[in-house]
């Protein structure tokens, strides 16, 4: 009785903690601001053409994109001139800057509109998508971000389900109480007015992070500036890490244990208990098969529902998810050694002091 109690516990924290996840709405008919796009790119000539022909479309008069070349070893640059961004390369990298962080704030430094959006180089916007995160961002103020839907066509790509889940989990944002003071953004898509963006400090602020969204959101805050979380589901999409299960490991690595060491104690709590709950059909497979079986289905299907609200993983992932779970454990303590043991992490090339967070 008391494992099955406490396995209903771990698993209702995992209904608590995704709720709810609100997308952009439609935008309406009146016109908005004019909007500079800025895509920190590193080696990024495969993902480019597709986030760049997407936004093509949706630009109106006055809009710009404009993509910082992040001392790319492949064709970055030439791409992305041939799609017809405005093509910025980043100066030498300075001591105590992270890359990402130095491409954003070059990328920044030369815009000339109202409105900021940094993209990152993997995503792609839906049809109406740029016009819906202006509107929403419009309403909400401050710095708005956007966890995108998440495209997966290989079986390593699987594999991200849990982190995804866990990290919309880990800004407590989407519960019932719909808390004011949830934690963290989404670096793949961020919006801001450039008032709001130099008030708060911008990524110089937080230059020597690699955690630039979760430390940027922080620094909105303690400017008395709001932040606005959504999902992407209809408006924005990423593919990442397509190309291997090496990539998966290096690109989860480099920052999930700074950033679950960022989390609010209470959600650290919840998020645990929901772990338990994933957990507990191999724990009770031996002593109670019939309890671990009904475990096992509850868990199952509750991650039909998340998944499908999160991107493409679909039923399999769910149904097989006990390896999803042990990949996300493993990959944990990676990172939890090279961020807090090692106290350095590795990620396109580059070495990064991992300790210094920058908030």
């Amino acid at each position: 009785m008391g494992d099955a109690v406490a396995f209903l516990l771990g698993w209702g924290a995992g209904w608590w903690l995704l709720w709810r996840l609100p997308v952009p709405p439609p935008a309406p008919e009146a016109g908005r601001p004019a909007v500079s796009v800025v895509i920190p790119a590193r080696d990024e000539e495969a993902s480019l053409p597709r986030l760049l022909g997407s936004l093509r479309p949706q630009l109106r008069a006055g809009d710009e994109v404009i993509v910082v070349d992040d001392h790319s070893g492949d064709a970055t640059a030439s791409v992305a001139r041939a799609e017809g961004a405005t093509v910025v390369a980043a100066p030498e990298l300075p001591s105590g800057w992270v890359g990402k962080c130095w491409a954003c704030h070059t990328g920044a430094t030369r815009t000339v509109n109202p409105v900021i959006a940094f993209l990152d180089a993997d995503t792609s916007i839906e049809p109406g998508g740029l016009d819906r995160l202006l509107a929403d961002h419009s309403r909400s103020g401050g710095l708005y971000s956007v966890q995108p839907w998440h495209d997966v066509h290989r079986p390593h790509e699987r594999l991200a389900a849990l982190f995804n889940l866990v990290a919309l989990m880990g800004t407590g944002a989407f519960t019932p109480l719909r808390p004011r003071r949830a934690v963290g953004g989404f670096g793949p898509c961020m919006v801001t007015t450039a008032v709001d963006y130099r008030a708060s400090g911008g990524h110089a602020g937080v230059r020597s992070t690699v955690l630039d969204d979760l430390a940027l959101a922080a620094r909105y805050r303690a400017a008395g500036l709001p932040v606005a979380l959504r999902a992407g589901r209809g408006t924005i999409r990423f593919r990442m890490y397509p190309h291997g299960i090496a990539q998966v490991v290096e690109g989860f690595s480099k920052n999930f244990a700074a950033a679950a060491a960022s989390v609010r104690p209470v959600t650290v709590v919840l998020i645990s208990a929901w772990m338990a709950a994933l957990s507990a059909p191999f724990v009770l497979a031996v002593g109670d098969p019939a309890l671990a079986a009904a475990c096992y289905l509850a868990v199952a299907g509750q991650l039909v529902v998340h998944l499908r609200r999160i991107g493409g993983f679909g039923w399999i992932t769910a149904s097989a998810y006990l390896v999803p779970l042990a990949f996300f454990l493993a990959v944990f303590v990676r990172s939890l050694w090279l961020t807090f043991a090692r106290r350095r992490v590795r990620w396109k090339g580059r070495e990064v002091p991992s300790a210094r967070r920058g908030a």
